[in-house]
Formats: structure tokens, sequence, C-alpha cells
């Protein structure tokens, strides 16, 4: 499976270093760094002394502006956040929860799985939690339970390697099991976003959405579409519901002023 470290508005150089030498070891390389503090980031010298010898993790890495070219090509996002946000995704224990993704999508290498990190002084917005299909809570001592961002990433990239088979089965002796028959393309999160902006217009067009006080409807469809993993084709079939949703609301718009 594909995975990617996602760091959104890093401040502090040094913890962009410890997540690429964190991710290494654990033979991981995409990193991705969302509007971080400093445009120069991945060459600034504490960056690379923090990265300790993960010099090719911080060369692949890539800078964008926005959450939404992070997340291009993915299809499961687990946010990292200490407190549970009404309305957003389950928050779970990481080796459970990896356990049981690793064994569901382990034949399916086009399957993407991106890990978000918030910013070190506030932590990750609603709205991006929001967008996540789970939260992960690494257990701590329920007295002191704030991690450093780069021993979060060491944390759960280890719980992620281990549900993955571990570092042995990354050795070129090891062949990879063929999947055991073709499976319908799960939409990524890009797609996901899609749906879910035109279905807010759509709903708003007959009227059951109020964009002046939406609520929490979008979220709660973000999650309802993330438990039911839908495919591509669906994103299709239901952005068709959309239009033709949108082309009802007109129609009857246009019969009742003419």
């Amino acid at each position: 499976m594909k995975t990617r470290f996602i760091l959104i508005n890093t401040s502090h150089a040094g913890n962009v270093g410890a997540t690429a030498r964190a991710m290494k070891v654990m033979g991981f390389t995409d990193l991705v760094l969302v509007a971080p503090r400093w445009d120069n980031v991945l060459r600034r010298e504490e960056t690379i002394q923090r990265a300790s010898g993960a010099l090719d993790v911080l060369a692949n890495a890539r800078v964008v502006a926005t959450l939404d070219e992070a997340i291009d090509g993915l299809h499961h996002l687990c946010a990292t956040a200490m407190t549970p946000r009404d309305f957003g995704p389950p928050t779970l224990e990481p080796r459970p929860h990896f356990a049981a993704l690793a064994a569901e999508h382990k034949h399916n290498a086009d399957f993407g799985v991106g890990f978000l990190f918030g910013s070190e002084r506030f932590g990750m917005r609603n709205e991006d939690v929001y967008r996540c299909h789970t939260c992960l809570s690494i257990p701590t001592d329920p007295k002191f339970g704030s991690l450093n961002l780069g021993a979060a990433v060491q944390v759960l990239a280890y719980d992620w390697r281990e549900a993955l088979g571990g570092l042995a089965t990354m050795l070129p002796s090891e062949e990879i099991a063929p999947a055991a028959q073709e499976s319908t393309p799960l939409a990524d999160a890009q797609q996901l976003a899609g749906l879910l902006d035109h279905w807010q217009q759509s709903l708003t067009d007959i009227g059951f959405l109020d964009p002046e006080a939406p609520k929490k409807l979008m979220p709660r469809l973000n999650q309802l579409f993330n438990r039911a993993q839908v495919t591509q084709e669906e994103i299709h079939i239901l952005r068709g519901i959309a239009k033709t949703m949108s082309q009802v609301a007109k129609t009857a718009a246009e019969k009742s002023s003419g």
C-alpha cells in the first residue's frame, strides 16, 4: 500500500527533520508539507541536522499550499488529534485500526493511506479532521498526553509498518502475493471532496441545505461516505444524482416564475 505522511502548518524546522528520520527507519519515503512556516524548511540547517541521514526523504518531500494537493491519490486518511471532534470520525487506537486496515487491503497496491499531523501549537483544524476516516489516539499517561511531533510520527510509523508485516517484507527475497481478484478502484480523497462540493450545491438548490446555517450536515455526509468506502464508479452515480437534483430544482423554479 502507498503510505504518505502529511504535516500541516508545521512551525518548527527540527520537527520536519525528525519526521523524515522517523519515516526512513521504518521504510517510508512519501512526505508532504502543507503550508509550513518556512518556505525553505526542507533546506534549513536545523531540518537537515535533525534528519540525521534521512536526506533522501527530504529530497523527495513536497511542499504544497493546500491539503487538497497533499491528499491527492489517497483513499484512507488518519487524523492525529488528542481531542475528539463532535461529528468527526471515530477515535481509535492505532494498532487495532492498523491491523484491520492492513488485513482488508493487503493485496491492493494502489490503495493509499495518509497520516495527517497538525501544527505544533494548534493541532489539526476541525475541517481537516472532518475529512478523515478515523482519528488516531496514541495511548499515553492521562496526566501528560502531549507527544512531540517527531515522536508521534515515529510511534505511528512503527505500528503501521508492523501492521504491514514488518521490515522483513521489504527484503528483496520476499515476494508479494498477487491479489486474489481485481477489485473495483476506490474513490480517492480528492474525488470524494469533489462529490461533497457537488452535493452541497445540489442540496442547496433543492432547499434541503441552508448555506447560511449549514450546521454539521456536510461533515456528517463526509463521514457517511468515508465509512461506505465509495468506489470511483459510485462517485459517478452519486454525482449524477446531484446533477439531476439541481436540474429538477432549476426546472421547477422556471415554471413557478413563468
